[in-house]
């Protein structure tokens, strides 16, 4: 059930992030509706709750992008139902300062208030919308974050260890050779491992050991045929 829930969020998760948003802005555009104030609230404590139940979610699967071309991780279902649990709170900040201003009573302690929990919300949606993590591309792994990113090519790295079915940490450990070929931006999380918060670690490992020692495929890598290919050659998790 929570499997089927977290692939679900993950494929639409555009569509219920504009439907919170909506709510969200409707809510805050609605002077004195109390009813519906607390029903927004009840939904976002119940999106929290939800968040923490899918955290361990990891699924075993990348999502193809042609356009760019990559193979994704897909994008956190955890962190859509997160970003929903802030949308109750935006919405009372956003509608305080709304009234506020309106009215002239807005203070400087309200209004940096305010003005801070919507830009962390903002940033939760942002991310969320984005669905950042780590890709494989012809050229290499390349693991985006909010505020940076991290780019290692084919040719610093050996094949990682694949760790077993049993293992819970959210990162994977890489294995450079040549540092000197690694590029970051911003401020990436680490220039040693990659996170699998977002999916299941052992079948990332096998996939990028499988282009580390197949370079003849990686040309190939974000289409739909390379991506049957490859999962018909990884071993199955269990």
């Amino acid at each position: 059930m929570i499997d089927r829930l977290s692939a679900a969020t993950v494929r639409h998760r555009h569509v219920v992030l504009a439907l919170g948003l909506v709510l969200a802005c409707v809510n805050a555009a609605a002077p004195g509706s109390t009813v519906g104030t607390r029903v927004l609230l009840l939904l976002s404590l119940a999106a929290l709750v939800l968040s923490v139940f899918l955290m361990g979610v990891r699924p075993a699967y990348f999502v193809v992008r042609p356009q760019v071309p990559a193979f994704a991780t897909p994008g956190p279902a955890w962190m859509v139902f997160f970003a929903l649990g802030y949308l109750g709170p935006a919405s009372l900040c956003l509608g305080a300062l709304i009234r506020s201003t309106s009215e002239g009573t807005l203070s400087t302690f309200d209004l940096v208030f305010n003005l801070l929990w919507l830009l962390l919300a903002a940033l939760v949606i942002t991310r969320a919308w984005r669905g950042h993590g780590v890709r494989l591309h012809p050229s290499g792994v390349r693991q985006t974050w909010p505020l940076g990113s991290l780019t290692v090519p084919w040719e610093a790295m050996l094949a990682p260890q694949v760790p077993p079915a049993t293992d819970s940490r959210p990162w994977l450990a890489m294995r450079i050779t040549e540092p000197e070929l690694v590029r970051g931006r911003g401020i990436p999380r680490s220039r040693r491992a990659l996170r699998t918060d977002v999916v299941d670690p052992g079948f990332l490992a096998s996939a990028i050991g499988h282009y580390v020692a197949h370079p003849e495929h990686r040309a190939a890598i974000g289409s739909h045929a390379e991506y049957e290919r490859l999962r018909a050659e990884l071993p199955a998790r269990g």
